[in-house]
Parts: structure tokens; C-alpha cells; sequence
């Protein structure tokens, strides 16, 4: 039990909150949460919607800070808005926004896990913990999935990289990863380059070449397009190897192409990324996975199971998927839970609360990063 110290829920996720104050064996002070009719937010010590969690949260924190609190550790398993992390056009830097309001409320210190970008933790006016799910993730594969030393860690695009390796790494296990190549198509149907270079006397400008080398760029298109109609008339025929590349589309009917880099034949594949949200580009992963390439299973596995929308129907009536694995950093509603028989969780509050304890104790957390409590 933790001396001098007092742990405050709010409504985003109350049952992970009594999960990790029962380990703490601390019990959850009495808060007093109401909507008023204008629908603000009142919080007393002694809403379901992201928005309302947000100042949720703010409201308690100030109302620890001018109740005499000595430190005031904010805990966010989830972070808000985390995927709008960068400017896109004329955007806001939301993620920012919320790290900056999260100050102004007079919190000390803030524990998250698994930030969608890890240089949020720049955005911080006050010292951050970013504790990781993958130890937990690890050992869930190593004791549910029958020979997973066979596995293969794969990343849906070129940006979980990272994320893939570092688990390859802590499973010693080979690592690949899913290029989609969005087609940029001109007038004919076919790729063409920008078309916005200088042009010279209304005309775009074309480099000279001789006629030896022009020969040789045609010589070479047509290799490649007997390249590609070998590869299609494999794909026919059955050959998975030779046919490694899918062609979908999204909902503006854009096409893209996916291919694989590396080999994942017979083997089951843990198809990682940090969230799990709308599963439109895991469904087409795993699809190209198991048709094309031949993979035993498809492990769909994520820290923060978002799951909005009909997230859970599409993964139970996807053939290529065996199962879905998330934590509970993000609360999953029953009824989700009862409508897809392929979702696992992964309870991750020991690390929480391990992480409170010592940051209560004084002690480093550097421990949490690799290990599960």
C-alpha cells in the first residue's frame, strides 16, 4: 500500500483504474463526477467522449493542485489526440495543445504508454515516462501461440519499422515488412512523373539523349513488362511466391500495390502496430499475407485497441485474420468484446502500477522497458 498518496479516476476507463489500485492495494478516493444541464463538467474530491475526459482530467489535476498536493502524477495509457502530432495543411498540433493544457492544469509528471510518435515526448513542459507495451506483448506470444519460434514480426507500412524490429529483436525472431506503393496514374492508365517541371517556351523541358541510349530504356521497359506479366501469370497459376504483390484501393478508389519484403511461407506472422483503429489497412495486409505469400496464421497484434466502428465485425469476417490482440490501454466495450470471438486483451495494469510504485518510491522505471512486472 502506498503512504501519503491518493489515486483519482476519472470516467474514461474506470475498470482498468481498479484494476492497477488493486495491485497497488491503495483503494480509489471518493471523487464526485456530474454533468451540470449546459453540459460542463464537475469534478469534487472528498461523459464518455475524448473531449470530456480531457477536461476531465485537467479539472482534477488543479483541483489536487489547490487542495495542497505535494506532486501530481497524471497517468494516460492512452494519449489523447496522438495522432495529430504534426501540421498538416493549416492544422493544429492537437497532441501539443493537450500536453500544454495538461501543464497549465499544474501536473508534475506524466505516465503513457506507447506514444504513436515517440518525439511527442518533446511537446512535455514536465518529465515524461513512455513505458512500452511490448514486454507484456512478448510474453502473451511466447505463451498462447503453439511454435512461435517459427514466426515472422511484420509492419503493415515502412513507418512501424522500428516498432517491428525492436520486437523481432526482444523474440529473436526474423522481421519483414508490407511497401504499398500509392499508383499515381496519368491520362493512358499508366505511372507518369510530375507534371508540374519547367517548361520552356510552354513546353516541358526533355533532356537529350543519343539513340543508344534511348534504345537501352526501351530495351529495359520491356523486360520489366515481361516481368510483371510473368509475375500475373504466376500469380494464375497458383505459384504464391512468384505473385507477392496485391492491388486494393481505398474508399476514393485510389489503387495501390502492396509487396512483401521478406519471406513468411508457412510460417505465423505477427502483424504489429501501435494502434488498432480503423483495420482497413491490416485487413489488406493480412489478405495479401495468407493468399499471396503463403503464411500459416496472422496474428493482428496492437497496444491501443481504438477499434472504432465496425472495426470488430470486419476482423471477425475476415478469413485471414486468426486472431486480434490488443491491451487494455484503451476500453473496449463489452458488446465489442461479445461480437468478436478472435479479440484477445492483454492486461497491462501490473506495469502501471508497477510504474506508480516506484515513481511514488523514488526508484527508476528503466526496468519497465524491458521487462514485464
Amino acid at each position: 500500500m502506498l503512504r501519503n498518496t491518493k489515486i483519482l479516476a476519472g470516467s474514461s476507463h474506470p475498470e482498468l483504474a481498479n484494476l492497477v489500485s488493486k495491485r497497488l492495494a491503495t483503494p480509489l478516493a471518493d471523487t464526485k463526477l456530474k454533468k451540470f444541464s449546459n453540459k460542463e463538467t464537475s469534478v469534487e474530491i472528498g461523459s464518455q467522449e475524448m473531449n470530456d475526459n480531457i477536461i476531465e482530467l485537467c479539472i482534477m489535476i488543479q483541483a489536487a493542485r489547490i487542495g495542497s498536493a505535494k506532486r501530481v502524477t497524471a497517468v494516460l495509457p492512452y494519449f489523447p489526440y496522438c495522432k495529430q502530432s504534426k501540421r498538416k495543411g493549416r492544422t493544429c498540433i492537437t497532441a501539443k495543445l493537450v500536453a500544454n493544457m495538461l501543464a497549465v492544469a499544474g501536473v508534475d509528471h506524466i505516465i503513457t504508454m506507447d506514444l504513436h510518435a515517440s518525439q511527442m515526448q518533446g511537446f512535455f513542459q514536465r518529465p515524461v515516462d513512455n513505458l512500452y507495451a511490448e514486454p507484456s506483448i512478448a510474453k502473451w506470444i511466447t505463451q498462447n501461440v503453439p511454435n512461435w519460434q517459427d514466426g515472422v514480426v511484420v509492419s503493415k507500412n515502412a513507418g512501424g519499422a522500428k516498432r517491428v524490429t525492436s520486437l523481432a529483436d526482444a523474440l529473436r525472431l526474423d522481421f519483414a515488412l508490407i511497401h504499398k506503393d500509392r499508383a499515381r496514374a496519368g491520362p493512358q492508365g499508366h505511372n507518369r512523373p510530375y507534371s508540374g517541371m519547367p517548361k520552356a517556351n510552354g513546353s516541358v523541358r526533355v533532356a537529350e539523349e543519343d539513340e543508344d541510349s534511348v534504345n537501352n530504356i526501351e530495351v529495359e521497359e520491356d523486360i520489366m513488362m515481361a516481368s510483371i506479366s510473368s509475375l500475373n501469370e504466376a500469380g494464375l497459376n497458383g505459384d504464391v511466391m512468384n505473385a507477392a504483390v496485391s492491388v486494393v484501393a481505398n474508399t476514393e478508389g485510389e489503387e495501390s500495390t502492396i509487396t512483401l519484403v521478406g519471406d513468411v511461407k508457412g510460417k505465423p506472422v505477427y502483424l504489429t502496430d501501435d494502434m488498432v483503429d480503423n483495420v482497413g489497412t491490416f485487413l489488406d495486409a493480412a489478405d495479401h499475407l495468407m493468399k499471396k505469400c503463403g503464411a500459416a496464421k496472422v496474428y493482428i497484434i496492437g497496444t491501443h485497441g481504438v477499434l472504432s466502428g465496425d472495426a470488430v465485425e470486419k476482423i471477425q469476417n475476415c478469413d485471414s485474420v486468426y486472431k486480434l490482440v490488443v491491451t487494455n490501454t484503451f476500453p473496449i466495450p463489452k458488446e465489442k468484446l461479445e461480437r468478436c470471438s478472435k479479440l484477445e486483451v492483454i492486461d497491462i495494469s501490473s506495469t502501471l502500477a508497477e510504474a506508480i510504485r516506484r515513481t511514488h518510491n523514488g526508484e527508476s522505471v528503466s526496468y519497465l522497458f524491458n521487462h514485464v512486472n
